[in-house]
């Protein structure tokens, strides 16, 4: 399988042809309370450039929506503002100090369906998560391609709800796009969500 880099403001190969884009995250936690639930964290990934289409969110120590629930990791799938889907594998409340939590948000367009993916996460307080498990899977019809896709509108989408003062950063550190032949295009730029001054 090739691999080919691209760096600041470059676009990968035409857009048409990728079918599958992957994203590493890392948000370093400071000091969480417990208590509160605090911090909560989201990272949203979309085909288009909007939140308005079909999009998942992945949400860090709660569940967002009409029945809030603190603690736990969360996947969820909306069209718009309305929801679709929840999958809630985790329920226990962050409370490590000074964690660092790693995961890679996946999307790929197969057999008429977005298929979103969180895999090979990594934290102090949750262990080792997204181990391939269909807890970690969620699945939307879809007629659409990816080529709406920017990792700029992933940051852009994504933040810090409550309490970012628990926060040090938190960042999309690399993108990686998949095409039809097999290629791999890299993008190793960093897109800061967060980061504390």
């Amino acid at each position: 399988m090739a691999v080919a880099a691209v760096g600041l403001g470059a676009r990968p190969l035409s857009a048409q042809v990728i079918d599958h884009v992957e994203e590493d995250w890392e948000l370093v936690v400071a000091e969480p309370y417990a208590a509160t639930n605090a911090p909560q964290v989201t990272a949203t990934m979309s085909p288009t450039n909007s939140e308005d289409g079909l999009h998942m969110t992945w949400e860090i120590n709660h569940k967002s929506g009409a029945q809030f629930v603190g603690g736990g990791l969360t996947m969820q799938l909306w069209q718009g503002e309305g929801w679709l889907a929840t999958q809630r594998p985790v329920a226990s409340t962050l409370m490590t100090a000074a964690e660092t939590i790693r995961w890679t948000q996946s999307m790929k367009v197969q057999g008429g369906n977005l298929c979103f993916e969180v895999k090979d996460g990594t934290s102090t307080t949750w262990g080792n998560f997204g181990d391939g498990s269909d807890k970690y899977k969620a699945n939307y019809p879809y007629t659409g391609t990816l080529v709406g896709y920017s990792p700029d509108t992933s940051a852009s989408l994504s933040g810090i709800g409550f309490a970012s003062n628990r926060v040090t950063s938190f960042v999309l550190k690399r993108v990686r796009y998949y095409t039809t032949v097999g290629t791999v295009i890299e993008d190793n730029t960093e897109r800061v969500v967060f980061q504390r001054d």
